[in-house]
């Protein structure tokens, strides 16, 4: 990514991303940085955080700094934060990132993955927002940014406690947005729709789907670099995106069902392209995050 224009609410500030080796959590580690930021990165991979952090502080002028990070465990998130805050200064900005989707039938789902997606996808969401507004609130600055998903207003077959987990994301954001407003600590969650990262690879998205809702994950951290500071509390991206879901919000509920099964939405994830998510879901059993 090329350097950009400072962006003036992110100069100097210190950013922490959850999930920061790869995918979205890498794209937005650089995007703060070319904003001029100072960015801390964690990630369950420790050899591959590790080596991100390397590749990214080889940038002139960039500080960036790399830890081991396991967001099911309060102690391993805590210690993340403070080695941040004392490499890089005081937290400004969390971005709550990490996150797993399989795919498959709920019914063929294993209780160990259902605990493993909950635990990842919300209970790390909620243990840094502990951690992070905490500090933010002491001092009366700092923004909580929590990715979220197409998935946390909508419900696709294929991924029931994917959507679950995001859906808890979306409404937990807005409740501690609207408690933290006046203490000066902004809270937002960021929607993208499909990103084009291995999350995501192999889905079996419909053309007009795809026109409408893909992006790359440069688009997903140029919308949460700008997040920063502002008070919204839900960011779509692209931002088309939000007036579609408005379109669909106000149809009957059959209708919608009506419209995602002739479109093929309703499939997206009941039958992905099972040898191009491989990989991932062999990532995924293998404790990768």
């Amino acid at each position: 990514m090329a350097r950009t224009k400072s962006h003036g609410s992110v100069v100097g500030k210190v950013v922490a991303i959850t999930g920061g080796a790869r995918g979205i959590g890498r794209a937005t580690a650089e995007a703060f940085l070319a904003a001029d930021a100072k960015v801390a990165i964690g990630d369950l991979d420790a050899e591959l955080v590790a080596k991100t952090a390397a590749e990214l502080g080889a940038k002139p002028g960039t500080q960036v700094v790399g830890f081991p990070l396991n967001v099911t465990d309060e102690r391993s998130f805590a210690n993340f934060l403070d080695d941040a805050e004392a490499e890089l200064g005081p937290l400004d900005v969390l971005v709550n990132n990490a996150g797993i989707m399989p795919t498959g039938l709920f019914a063929d789902e294993s209780v160990e993955m259902t605990d493993r997606i909950i635990d990842i996808n919300l209970r790390g969401v909620v243990t840094g927002a502990r951690l992070a507004t905490g500090r933010f609130a002491a001092r009366g600055s700092g923004h909580l940014i929590n990715i979220a998903s197409l998935a946390g207003v909508s419900g696709f077959p294929g991924v029931a406690t994917y959507c679950a987990s995001k859906h808890a994301v979306v409404g937990f954001t807005e409740a501690l947005h609207r408690e933290l407003a006046g203490h000066g600590v902004g809270v937002t969650a960021v929607l993208p729709g499909v990103v084009r990262t291995e999350l995501s690879a192999g889905a079996n998205t419909p053309r007009w789907m795809e026109a409408v809702t893909t992006v790359d994950p440069e688009d997903v951290a140029r919308a949460i670099v700008g997040a920063v500071g502002r008070k919204r509390p839900l960011v779509t991206v692209p931002r088309r995106l939000g007036s579609t879901l408005k379109v669909m919000s106000v149809l009957p509920y059959r209708a919608r069902r009506v419209a995602e099964r002739v479109t093929g939405a309703d499939s997206a994830y009941t039958a992905p392209d099972s040898k191009a998510r491989e990989a991932y879901h062999r990532r995924l059993t293998g404790g990768g995050s």
